[in-house]
């Protein structure tokens, strides 16, 4: 078969190829003026103070953890449904992880577990440090209450935002930097918008936002009182040791252009996203993904739940035959406590998140990306509905 549908992809157009061919053709290829413009374009849309482009998500969380100072000793608390980087970047920075189980109507982290797991850890002489919230799928968690549970125990909250771009909390785009005290994000091609490959650290907190700007460049800094103390413009200082976490101009003048287009890109996945729903909703041994009266979602994923057990079929099977269609699936993901490392070093097992092991072992990631025709929408609509009522 000559066409394969993937679970996400890219959208491209004419405009953003002129925005990238543009700044080739100029004097700046990495830190230049498109940087900054696509920091403050950033800035505008989601409605925060700063915003420092990095080179990628996993930069943006392992700068984030830097900034706030994370350390040995420290516990940071997120979800196992996420990906890899959310919690590794806990370990980067010397802290170590936990998890807390998601909840089975949202998917995002139950925020009554939340609680008890951070009494359990005080009870036990050990002081979680931070939470990190990941708004999986395109859902936002539950910030009131995670922010309630931060101020009361005085924890940093963070928003591991890229799978909630343009989303809504209670009517606001700017929920992300309101409730976390660092809101990151990724720009890779599956993404809502892209840069290639590259990400964000936002914050509301100007400390926060130097601190990460300096360790994007290896620590270094040049204060001009310095400067004129020594020698002239080419001295600088480094007195912590930082990552070459930048981005070029070309890749933010592409992540301006198709921040233009954020808007139109959402739509167009709810409109896929309905599509399924309206499908899918009524069919036994399936769930969609449920939606929270109060949020507006982005849908980065489209997360359906198949009861592979009761339908007495395996998920490779399932895999396998929808593949014959053209249609690559996905998985999001693997409960990071599942991991052989996470096991090992930390002594995690089968067991300890239930829901997020039934929903990992139930949930498949259906296509739904901006270009993705309402043929191709059919044909997996299609696909899958044979397979079920077979």
């Amino acid at each position: 078969m000559s066409k394969e549908i993937s679970y996400g992809k890219q959208t491209i157009d004419q405009s953003d190829i002129d925005a990238v061919t543009k700044v080739l053709k100029g004097d700046w290829l990495t830190q230049g003026p498109a940087v900054e413009t696509f920091e403050i374009d950033l800035k505008k849309y989601f409605g925060v103070n700063h915003s420092c482009a990095v080179s990628n998500g996993t930069a943006a969380l392992h700068l984030a953890g830097l900034a706030l100072e994370w350390k040995p000793g420290d516990i940071v608390i997120t979800s196992p449904i996420t990906f890899l980087a959310t919690a590794n970047s806990i370990i980067y920075n010397g802290a170590t992880p936990d998890f807390v189980d998601i909840e089975p109507k949202t998917y995002t982290i139950d925020s009554n577990l939340l609680e008890d797991k951070v009494k359990q850890h005080d009870r036990n002489g050990k002081k979680v440090k931070a939470i990190i919230g990941v708004d999986y799928a395109g859902h936002p968690c539950e910030w009131d209450a995670l922010r309630s549970i931060a101020d009361k125990f005085e924890l940093q909250l963070i928003n591991d935002n890229c799978h909630a771009l343009g989303a809504s909390f209670k009517n606001d785009k700017h929920y992300a930097g309101k409730y976390a005290d660092i809101v990151t994000q990724s720009y890779h091609p599956v993404k809502h918008l892209t840069t290639g490959e590259g990400g964000v650290v936002m914050t509301n907190n100007s400390r926060l936002d130097e601190r990460v700007r300096r360790l994007r460049t290896h620590g270094m800094t040049k204060d001009l009182n310095q400067l004129l103390q020594n020698d002239g413009p080419w001295y600088y200082e480094m007195h912590e040791l930082g990552f070459n976490y930048r981005i070029t101009d070309f890749q933010c003048a592409l992540g301006s252009s198709q921040l233009n287009k954020l808007d139109d890109f959402i739509g167009k996945r709810q409109i896929i996203a309905k599509r399924y729903d309206e499908c899918f909703d009524n069919i036994e041994h399936l769930k969609i993904p449920q939606c929270s009266s109060h949020i507006d979602h982005a849908y980065h994923l489209y997360p359906l739940q198949i009861d592979f057990d009761k339908l007495k079929l395996k998920k490779i099977d399932f895999f396998n035959k929808i593949k014959k269609s053209g249609i690559n699936l996905q998985v999001h993901y693997v409960p990071i406590h599942l991991q052989p490392f996470y096991k090992k070093k930390y002594g995690f097992s089968y067991g300890n998140f239930p829901e997020s092991e039934n929903f990992y072992n139930n949930e498949i990631s259906l296509p739904i990306f901006p270009d993705l025709s309402e043929d191709d929408v059919s044909l997996v609509i299609d696909s899958i509905t044979k397979i079920i009522n077979k």
